[in-house]
């Protein structure tokens, strides 16, 4: 394996962010040898106590009895989306600061969506192609590109600081099914690897190494992957365990040809087209991450010696299944018990190699998930499904073409949740870009279904009304890629159609189903406890920071917790 790149690169990002005053230890206090930082993706802040009833002893019960469990933790941006939450986490600081404002945004250079971690100057190493044919999830088929890099996160992260704190000594990996999920928390300094549905295989690009290790090779070797063809997920405890038994077939659930909307469902064969695709719709994402994770932490010894290394594991099958069968379904409930089965497996695995006491443990969730508005509908919540592709031919949208001189096409294009104005029409037309942000924000707002629509121009003026709403999206405003209109849905509304495929449930609103993620930490020398009060993503890495002692991250604008704080020899 060749040594960690080096780091000399980020020393500009130094000069970059806030400098935060954090609490600093002695140099004789013992550092953890491991951070391991654990993102569920789309776990929702309730769903652990929701679905919990049967925990097991070494996953999430562990966390709970042993770590300061935030239970009012929520993100501050407006857009919850994958990419946005784990840099959020990693960075310490909002989207408009370290610039992930999207999962994808629309670049004007090309006038083609830009998927938020490609790089064609870094191609995947030994791969056939990207993953746009085998991949249910159309802002990774919107990738033009099959490399991929941190290069476009504008802000140093926790792992590159542990990297620059503790030297090249210190190794930094992220792990993922998803490259966004890797990539975002390993950093600039760290190496990344995730999931190629394509290959059927972990993969990384040339902007970490130019090959893989041996210890890669003979995993894959081991053919884990492949065990699972023609093999089904079936429930894990009895049926009568579960909440929502008697619930296994929901009208808005996703039926996927070949994987269906019932138990149990078949992966298929192992040449089937989408055979990697349905391990990922299921608890066999999560399984495989964990063993390439565990393998990983061997193969590369971390946490072998005193200086502080890093792992990131992202585990994404939450997500997945989210989309397909929505939160309130037989298949997530089941999912969240394989869930913490797999977090016991991996926290056992580290137990026997380093040792939960030299390790500091942080869970937390990239985003929230909203429910279905059929679902809500059984109890008597109003809700409903938006489809922007009908927007043009609304009555006021019309009169707008008309109002600008019959311009057609005004709007660019829709990256959710921002509009894209076509800026050469308006130029041409000789139309106040202030005047057509405006109108078409009006027009957007008094669409049913449509909470709020501000302009950029607006934003950048500070012309709007203060609320908690424009808060959060001010703090997901870069001026460099947002859209030039943000759009808010009403509660419990959402655009469920993604490119063809209807989904049960799609994130990325400011509301607290969307906000509202865990965050347990826990390590030597930290008293469990619960916390109720009101705590933010942001400041999950200056935490970590003022633990380890380093400098937080270029951009932090978080603050570190002062209940995860270790207690010192002289502290009662």
């Amino acid at each position: 394996m060749p040594e960690p790149k080096t780091i000399s690169m980020l020393v500009k990002w130094a000069a970059v962010g806030l400098s935060l005053i954090i609490p600093s230890f002695s140099d004789a206090q013992e550092k953890p040898r491991l951070v391991l930082q654990i993102t569920v993706d789309q776990l929702r802040g309730d769903m652990i106590n929701r679905y919990g009833a049967h925990l097991g002893e070494g996953g999430f019960r562990y966390l709970l009895d042993n770590g300061v469990n935030f239970t009012n933790t929520h993100h501050r941006h407006a857009n919850t989306e994958t990419i946005v939450g784990h840099t959020t986490l990693a960075t310490g600081t909002d989207p408009a600061i370290h610039g992930m404002v999207a999962n994808l945004w629309f670049d004007r250079k090309t006038g083609t969506p830009f998927y938020n971690v490609q790089d064609q100057g870094y191609p995947l190493v030994g791969a056939s192609g990207i993953d746009a044919e085998n991949e249910i999830d159309p802002t990774q088929r919107a990738a033009t590109t099959d490399g991929r890099s941190p290069r476009n996160i504008i802000s140093s992260t926790i792992s590159d600081e542990i990297a620059l704190h503790f030297g090249p000594s210190s190794k930094v990996f992220g792990v993922s099914v998803k490259d966004r999920g890797a990539i975002a928390m390993a950093g600039h300094a760290g190496d990344a690897y995730w999931f190629s549905k394509s290959e059927g295989r972990f993969v990384t690009s040339t902007f970490y190494n130019d090959a893989y290790p041996s210890w890669i090779e003979e995993w894959d070797a081991k053919g884990l992957v492949a065990s699972y063809a023609n093999r089904d997920w079936k429930l894990l405890r009895d049926a009568s365990d579960y909440a929502f038994a008697d619930r296994d077939d929901q009208p808005w659930e996703t039926d996927l040809p070949g994987f269906g909307r019932t138990f149990p469902h078949n992966w298929g064969p192992a040449e089937g087209k989408y055979f990697s695709t349905f391990l990922t719709l299921s608890p066999a994402g999560d399984e495989i991450t964990v063993n390439f994770a565990k393998t990983l932490l061997d193969a590369e010894q971390l946490g072998q010696d005193v200086v502080t290394d890093y792992l990131s594991v992202s585990l994404s099958s939450t997500d997945y299944v989210g989309h397909i069968f929505g939160p309130s379904s037989l298949e997530a409930e089941d999912n969240f018990a394989h869930l913490d089965r797999q977090i016991a497996d991996l926290l056992a695995h580290v137990e026997s190699v380093i040792g939960l006491e030299h390790t500091l443990i942080v869970l937390s969730a990239d985003h929230g998930a909203p429910e279905h508005p059929e679902y809500l509908a059984t109890l008597g919540i109003e809700a409903g499904l938006f489809d922007f592709e009908r927007v043009d031919t609304e009555p006021g949208f019309v009169r707008l073409q008309m109002d600008f001189g019959e311009a057609k096409d005004l709007v660019q294009n829709f990256s959710n949740p921002y509009v894209y104005l076509n800026k050469d029409l308006i130029s041409e037309r000789d139309l106040d870009p202030l005047d057509v942000e405006r109108a078409v924000a009006d027009e957007l707002q008094k669409l049913p279904g449509i909470a709020y629509a501000v302009s950029s121009s607006d934003l950048r003026r500070g012309a709007f009304a203060k609320t908690k709403i424009s808060d959060a999206v001010l703090a997901n405003f870069n001026p460099d890629r947002s859209g030039d209109i943000y759009v808010v849905f009403e509660p419990h509304w959402f655009v469920a159609d993604f490119d063809g495929l209807h989904v049960a449930s799609a994130h990325g609103s400011p509301w607290t189903y969307d906000t509202h993620v865990p965050l347990i930490i826990s390590g030597k020398n930290i008293a469990a406890k619960t916390v109720v009060r009101r705590v933010e993503t942001v400041d999950v890495a200056p935490t970590i920071a003022a633990i380890l002692g380093t400098k937080p991250p270029s951009g932090a604008v978080g603050v570190p917790l002062p209940e995860a704080m270790p207690k010192t020899k002289d502290q009662p």
